[in-house]
């Protein structure tokens, strides 16, 4: 059976709800996951392996308490990994995600052969996320299921490239999975994923849902915020991302000097992550698809209205084949 046969056995919608520092959370994961769509959260969320692995539990538990109440199956969930070398807890969360048998890994900043065998042995999936060609072409060559395009416009990690010339890329070489992040908030965007994706990645449209961990200021910040304040620059954490300007303007960053390059260190920084979790608490990231954000419903409302959003579309769609065809 094959990586998107797998999902959409259990999925109502193509769609992952992407890991987000500091705003995903169980709870989050587990209303994605009944909703039928994939919930993740990154591993450093949690400031301890410990509590890691506390999270892991409950999120299996209440997905397992679900199952037995309603006999419906619920979405796979799964973890955001940060593999670089200056994280000094990737090994021991990558074996907490073997020992729970987490279905989806999301890797980030490295894609290793070695912990896509890990995950391969207990039968999960490896998704990597790619900014460009070249980290595309690595992650091929080391056999993930999935390639997350991050393209340009994407909150969070970002990309510059349009997502159309950075699907055609990466279809040319690799003929495995493709999850399309970037501006994706609404149903009809979902079913664009006609232009070559699988799967739509939607991170900066779940910030503003009543389950995110987001303060209220940042939802109404993203609300409030147009493409014009949304600034890519790496000063906040070393690697180049997608922040809103009034944050950075609020927090004291210098304006002029936000372009210049840093490096990337998630070691001095993740011990236990209290500089880099101190600069997302204040300074807030969204993708340019705030633009199209104007509330904040539940998960479960929210993902009701994508459905209904894709299904409307997808009639449209049937229309203009048969019209031109």
């Amino acid at each position: 059976m094959t990586v998107q046969e797998q999902l959409d056995n259990n999925l109502q919608l193509p769609v992952v709800a992407a890991p987000m520092f500091l705003i995903s959370s169980p709870t989050m994961v587990v209303e994605c996951c009944k909703n039928g769509v994939v919930g993740t959260f990154p591993a450093l969320n949690q400031r301890t392996s410990e509590g890691f692995e506390e999270w892991l539990q409950q999120i299996q538990k209440e997905l397992a308490d679900y199952e037995a109440e309603t006999a419906k199956k619920a979405a796979p969930y799964g973890v955001n990994l940060i593999v670089h070398r200056t994280n000094p807890r990737v090994q021991a969360d990558l074996e907490l995600c073997v020992k729970y048998k987490v279905p989806i890994i999301i890797t980030s900043l490295g894609a290793v052969p070695d912990l896509v065998e890990a995950v391969h042995s207990y039968g999960g999936m490896v998704f990597h996320d790619v900014t460009n060609l070249r980290h595309a072409q690595k992650a091929a060559q080391a056999k993930v299921d999935g390639i997350i395009a991050v393209a340009g416009g994407a909150g969070g990690h970002a990309g510059t490239t349009n997502p159309f010339a950075l699907i055609a890329e990466i279809r040319s070489f690799f003929d495995g999975t493709i999850l399309l992040a970037g501006c994706m908030n609404n149903g009809s965007d979902v079913a664009a994923l006609s232009m070559g994706a699988d799967y739509a990645y939607m991170g900066t449209r779940f910030i503003n849902t009543k389950e995110s961990r987001a303060v209220e200021d940042y939802k109404q910040m993203i609300i409030d915020c147009g493409v014009n304040d949304v600034i890519y620059t790496p000063a906040v954490s070393g690697v180049p991302a997608s922040f809103m300007k009034p944050s950075l303007e609020k927090a004291g960053f210098d304006m002029e000097a936000l372009l210049k390059p840093g490096g990337v260190d998630f070691g001095s920084k993740l011990k236990p992550a209290e500089d880099e979790a101190k600069a997302w608490k204040t300074v807030w990231s969204a993708g340019q698809g705030c633009v199209g954000i104007s509330d904040v419903p539940s998960i479960e409302g929210l993902i009701d209205r994508l459905k209904e959003e894709f299904s409307t579309t997808l009639t449209k769609q049937q229309n203009w084949l048969k019209k031109y065809s």
